[in-house]
């Protein structure tokens, strides 16, 4: 694997764990994230145009995905409620993967390979470790992350699914940014009544400069996937855990104990170990 897909995956971590620290230091993170999702949504708006509407067999996908997408960030923002990124962010991204095996397991059917059993139990433990002690997470926050990491795991089949009837990438991601930022806008004016967005103001620069590196943190790891092999490239990208405790030690004031690092090494050794195939 070259330095370069090396690189850009390395730097698609970093910036993941950076957005949510953006979104875990936003006062008001409900409002945070719905700022976020303006950048994405004014981005993927001219691919939409050029690309035209999707076909009706694709829309319940592009529904289904922004939906989810929406519950997603609705659940992240009441993990972080109370919950620290380094505690809750590794619980996030390690259930992912956990939860993928375990539904391919009971509805497909699929025995997990030696090494899928070994991350099972490696991000299992890890995210015990960090769920459990002294200095863990409350058990609303745990709950959230786990929920959160089962959406997850729930749209991106959606979306391996409705991408393969779309045809193309591109316009479906396109549509579903588009759609998502729609209805995380519609959410927050139910839930709130209104918005207000001041665009001189620190907080709003703040939430839409994290909506960037959002996105620029997809486009960087879409570049690695295409340039280098899908399994190296995703163990890469879950070093964003290890990263995601180093962003609340230095940035958020977060206690970075030898326990929770143990904890993310772990959980991170286990998501590589899911990641490859059996």
């Amino acid at each position: 694997m070259s330095p370069t897909v090396i690189g850009l995956a390395l730097l698609a971590a970093i910036l993941h764990a950076t957005w949510n620290a953006f979104l875990r230091t936003g006062a008001d993170r409900l409002w945070t994230v719905t700022v976020m999702s303006f950048a994405s949504t004014v981005v993927a708006l001219p691919f939409a145009i050029y690309y035209g509407l999707p076909s009706s067999v694709v829309w319940p996908y592009v529904l289904a995905s922004a939906g989810l997408q929406v519950v997603y960030s609705l659940f992240l923002v009441a993990a972080y409620r109370q919950g620290e990124l380094g505690q809750v962010y590794p619980i996030v991204r390690g259930s992912v993967p956990l939860l993928v095996l375990l539904g391919a397991s009971v509805m497909a059917h699929q025995h997990p390979s030696l090494l899928q059993t070994v991350g099972v139990s490696l991000v299992a433990g890890g995210i015990a470790s960090l769920a459990f002690g002294k200095a863990s997470a409350p058990t609303s926050s745990i709950l959230y992350a786990l929920a959160t990491g089962a959406i997850i795991a729930l749209y991106a089949t959606v979306d391996a699914i409705g991408v393969r009837q779309a045809g193309s990438a591109g316009a479906y991601a396109a549509w579903v940014l588009v759609v998502y930022g729609i209805l995380l806008l519609a959410t927050f004016l139910v839930c709130r009544g209104r918005i207000a967005v001041d665009l001189r103001a620190p907080q709003t620069l703040n939430a839409l400069g994290g909506g960037v590196v959002s996105l620029v943190a997809y486009g960087l790891v879409v570049a690695a996937f295409k340039l280098g092999p899908a399994g190296p490239v995703a163990a890469i990208r879950e070093t964003s855990v290890v990263f995601a405790a180093l962003i609340g030690w230095l940035f958020l004031g977060e206690k970075l104990t030898l326990r929770r690092i143990a904890a993310c090494a772990v959980v991170t050794l286990g998501a590589v170990c899911l990641g490859y195939p059996p």
